[in-house]
């Protein structure tokens, strides 16, 4: 970025951002151009660490609503806090929840979430990692306002930031609680927004690591290297990509199959390339077509002027070559790595662009911006905050509580979804949906089985635990715990 001289301010017709460095100052009104320049970063910076404490304020609302009403929404808390708890003391990622000695770096490949062991040896909770999500989240927030109020003005560039800030990814991997890619996020942001100002070194390390957050995300990292080769003409772009592609091959050919139980990469069966060969219309499912078009719209198209915005291909392709639903959509956490990609094309377009150079239009497109993004906030997860006491309902806490109560430190309890993020912190959690050895507890939810009988969690625990006697310890229309006898 430079800057323009003091003694003549720009016609309107200059672009913002100037391609050529300007002329000193003259020494009589050095020390004036510096402290303006100062005065504008040191501005710039408040304003958009104003929008990122914002998000994280409100983000941090919904997931104590969430938190407090006794809300889990998958597994996936429960196993990221078993990691951290494992990471905290020292130990590899061991988590029953996957099984008995499951090693969750078979799973995945995200040795950076080693970055959670400290934090969680401090604030020992499940909740932790919902914060420390919402935090690097809304720091990614604050590096993308940072960019945009840089390049295109404050109103513009606040209301770019905010609707980032609203963005349906971020809302959905909020809603869907923690997840590796919170690491992603900011890494992302950092990334691009060092691209886009030719901070190649920044960037180029900024984006090496997330090869250390999700073995996909290789190849995320190889289309980065290919924009920064295109944008700088230097082969360290190259030199990028080759570490993306090295890093996906190493990962999944050689480390998560050494480290899985099955001997091989966990999620390979579900690219499901020769189901799209022989049917090419599947690509235009309702769902995916539904996701690229939002993907566009949020930034009212904006993004298709970058090339920044070929770093979305390798996440589609991934999702969409998927077998499984549940990847195609908006929902749950796997277009909030789009965001970032997303947002920063379009502010790329917006200040590089000559036939988008436009004071008026920059002020336009900002506002449309932050208007979809308000809107679009109607259709997903912070919809919710309209009506807390709804869609947050504290029916169930006591009976929750009771139930979490007959459950004693340190035990080994096997439960369902409904409470085992609440009970990993003080004991070893496992699934119910495993094979596991017998627990010393059950945990289960029969809130949506009516007219069950008291002595249920017992007697299925018998079933699955021949040999093995049970008895009620706690039972209420929602919650039942069993106890293992001795002997």
């Amino acid at each position: 970025m430079t800057a323009t001289k003091l003694s003549s301010p720009p016609p309107p017709a200059t672009p913002a951002i100037s391609e050529t460095a300007p002329a000193a100052p003259a020494a009589g009104g050095g020390a004036l151009f510096l402290g303006g320049l100062a005065r504008r970063a040191r501005s710039t910076t408040a304003l958009a660490g104003l929008v990122g404490v914002a998000a994280f304020v409100l983000y941090t609302v919904y997931s104590w609503l969430q938190w407090s009403s006794f809300t889990i929404r998958s597994w996936d808390l429960g196993i990221f806090t078993q990691l951290a708890k494992d990471y905290s003391q020292f130990q590899a990622p061991i988590v029953s929840l996957k099984g008995q000695g499951y090693n969750l770096l078979g799973d995945h490949f995200h040795p950076l979430l080693v970055l959670l062991g400290p934090v969680y040896r401090v604030f020992p909770s499940a909740f932790t990692l919902l914060v420390l999500q919402n935090l690097l989240f809304a720091f990614s927030v604050a590096v993308i306002s940072h960019l945009a109020i840089k390049r295109l003005g404050r109103i513009p560039g606040v209301c770019i930031g905010g609707a980032y800030a609203l963005a349906w990814g971020l809302q959905s991997a909020i809603d869907s609680q923690f997840h590796e890619i919170a690491f992603a996020v900011p890494l992302l942001a950092l990334s691009l927004c060092a691209l886009m100002e030719e901070k190649w070194r920044s960037a180029w390390i900024w984006a090496a690591l997330l090869v250390f957050i999700k073995e996909d995300l290789g190849l995320t990292v190889f289309v980065i290297g290919l924009v920064m080769a295109l944008r700088a003409r230097k082969p360290a772009g190259l030199w990028l990509a080759a570490w993306g592609v090295a890093w996906f091959v190493l990962a999944t050919k050689v480390i998560l199959p050494a480290m899985n139980p099955s001997d091989t990469w966990a999620y390979q069966s579900q690219l499901d390339l020769s189901g799209l060969l022989s049917d090419p219309a599947s690509l235009f499912q309702k769902d995916k077509v539904t996701t690229v078009f939002l993907l566009v719209a949020i930034t009212a198209g904006l993004s298709l002027f970058s090339p920044l915005a070929s770093i979305v291909l390798p996440t589609l392709a991934w999702r969409f070559l998927s077998d499984l639903p549940a990847y195609w959509g908006q929902d749950w956490q796997y277009s909030a790595v789009l965001m970032p990609i997303v947002f920063c094309a379009a502010i790329d377009a917006l200040s590089r662009r000559k036939v988008l150079d436009s004071a008026r239009l920059r002020l336009l497109s900002g506002a449309a911006i932050a208007l979809i993004a308000v809107s679009l906030t109607g259709q997903y997860a912070f919809n919710r905050l309209n009506d807390p006491a709804t869609s947050f309902s504290q029916a169930g806490n006591a009976s929750a509580t009771r139930a979490l109560a007959a459950v004693p430190n340190g035990v080994t309890v096997e439960t369902d979804i409904s409470l085992m993020s609440y009970l990993v912190d003080r004991t070893e959690v496992y699934w119910i949906g495993n094979k596991n050895p017998a627990p010393e507890y059950v945990l289960i939810d029969v809130s949506g089985r009516l007219g069950t009988p008291d002595s249920t969690a017992a007697t299925e625990s018998e079933a699955r635990y021949p040999g093995t006697r049970f008895t009620t310890v706690y039972a209420d229309g929602h919650y039942q715990v069993a106890k293992r006898d001795a002997g």
